[in-house]
């Protein structure tokens, strides 16, 4: 048990350089079927130890970035994460008993990847196995199957190699068979990739305004984000005028382009409509509201040079003990940073898409982008195209940066959109529907970064199939530890029920 605990955890520090900064997802097939062998064999009440194990080498690996918000945060964010990873061993433990395991372990890797991307709170999505894939051909696969059905048929993968290895002679072979047409299977939407029906194009400008002070803090001064914001769209404004540089149809603004209530402050109000009339351009603004004394909602709210503010999308998913306490009641105000958030941030529920100069946009606000539902449903609703407004200025000097652009750009390619990433001080970007960085900005810099995006109409299959996907999965798994668990019950009956064999000279003992 020792050697397969310390093995797990060494394959979870593995699996975490599929992603950024290391981005080698070669590692995924072979870390997943390190931890389907280091489970295989054990009773599922001792399984979750290397499951753990595992667990805590990947997410703390992967998330060491929260320790820019604390070593509590980091150390508690990723451990409760790992726990998902401990479950999942005691169910690989059990599903192993049936003939088509590689099926059923494969499907309970991804229902556990949706349970702890949406559960608890509002759950944590970063290391689906899906979102290291952003250079790779398995995300052509997006568009047809999402970000769930590539995490399963990845998950499949290593479940396979795991079979692989096990097996003799005429299964072995079998194994290797079925691997090698799944990988068939994932390389033809290179030949068939998925095309969106064009509904013309849109210029689009994105501005990053930088931190003023060391960057990563949005709140040392949170006048100057707003002002360095109208000053690098004034400059834009100056170059459409000279014919630098296009007119744009609207302009994204990051998420806290204003961390005060632009509706309670007049004079940030006149600067945003002042900065919006200098570009005649409608902008999509990222606002802190006030929503009472004792909650605040972040919006991205869209704002006319003629009628000002109008539209707007609240974030769907607040960041917990981040952005809202849980069960504030239970802590206090000297409790580490928790101080920090006097009041909790509310979730949206908007899922229609934002219209902006007659163009139907899908928004998301930074950690939105790595949940399925909000993007989903907008996109259901008719978006031609994407925006992220972030402020990742508390993660600047961190991999957290790279790791979000990578989900973003594949978040394009899964919806076959353009997408426009606005930044505080990084990383702002341009992405084309097959995950091309069309333009970006350094972190640390201002930039005004103008292009034009195409608009699609069409719905791919992964929209289509929605939440189906990872129902399907869950439902998998469920009728695999059925089939596990009923012919393993009836195996331990039959054996109790055997009578017990008579040791040689036993009859004489008793007659004695």
């Amino acid at each position: 048990m020792l050697l397969r605990t310390l093995v797990a955890a060494g394959l979870g520090i593995v699996l975490a350089q599929a992603f950024e900064p290391v981005a080698l997802p070669i590692v995924i097939p072979f870390a997943v079927a390190g931890f389907v062998l280091c489970c295989r064999g054990l009773r599922a009440r001792n399984a979750w130890v290397p499951g753990l194990a595992f667990g805590l080498g990947f997410q703390w690996t992967l998330l060491v970035w929260m320790r820019a918000v604390g070593t509590d945060a980091w150390i508690g964010l990723a451990t409760v994460e790992a726990v998902f990873l401990a479950v999942l061993g005691s169910l690989t433990a059990v599903l192993v008993r049936h003939r088509w395991w590689p099926l059923w372990v494969a499907a309970a890797w991804t229902a556990i990847e949706v349970l702890r991307s949406g559960w608890p709170f509002s759950g944590m999505p970063w290391g689906r196995l899906a979102f290291a894939t952003a250079d790779t051909f398995v995300a052509q696969a997006l568009p047809w199957i999402g970000a769930v059905g590539v995490s399963f048929a990845l998950a499949l993968s290593g479940t396979l190699v795991a079979w692989a290895v096990v097996a003799r002679g005429r299964e072995r072979r079998t194994a290797v068979l079925a691997l090698a047409a799944l990988v068939v299977l994932l390389l033809v939407p290179l030949a068939l990739p998925w095309q969106g029906e064009s509904a013309g194009s849109r210029v689009v400008a994105a501005i990053q305004p930088d931190v003023p002070g060391p960057g990563n803090n949005i709140l040392y001064d949170p006048r100057g984000v707003t002002q360095n914001l109208v000053d690098v769209t004034g400059r834009l404004a100056d170059d459409v005028a000279a014919g630098d540089a296009p007119q744009p149809d609207f302009v994204v603004w990051p998420e806290n382009s204003t961390t005060m209530d632009p509706f309670k402050h007049e004079d940030l109000n006149a600067e945003i409509s002042g900065a919006a009339q200098r570009i005649g351009a409608p902008l999509l603004v990222g606002a802190i509201v006030d929503a009472g004394s004792e909650h605040v909602l972040n919006q991205g709210i869209v704002w006319d040079p003629v009628t000002g503010a109008g539209e707007r999308y609240t974030k769907r998913h607040p960041v917990p003990f981040g952005e809202y306490i849980p069960a504030r009641k239970f802590f206090t105000r000297q409790f580490g940073r928790l101080a920090e958030v006097p009041r909790d941030m509310m979730s949206g529920t908007r899922s229609d898409p934002l219209s902006i100069g007659g163009t139907e946009v899908a928004d998301a606000i930074c950690f939105d982008v790595a949940y399925d539902d909000g993007i989903y449903a907008q996109v259901q609703r008719g978006a031609e195209m994407l925006t992220v407004q972030t402020s990742n200025a508390t993660f600047i000097y961190t991999h957290q940066i790279a790791q979000q652009f990578a989900i973003t750009r594949l978040r394009a390619i899964e919806t076959g959109r353009w997408l426009v990433v606005a930044a505080t001080n990084g990383v702002s970007g341009v992405i084309a529907p097959d995950g091309t960085v069309v333009a970006s900005a350094p972190t640390r810099s201002q930039a005004a970064l103008i292009e034009r995006v195409g608009l699609t109409t069409s719905l791919p299959p992964s929209v289509r199939i929605g939440p189906w996907s990872g129902r399907l999965c869950a439902l998998l798994t469920v009728l695999g530890l059925a089939l596990a668990l009923v012919p393993y019950r009836r195996h331990r009956t039959s054996e109790e029920d055997r009578p017990e064999p008579e040791l040689a000279g036993a009859g004489e003992s008793r007659s004695e």
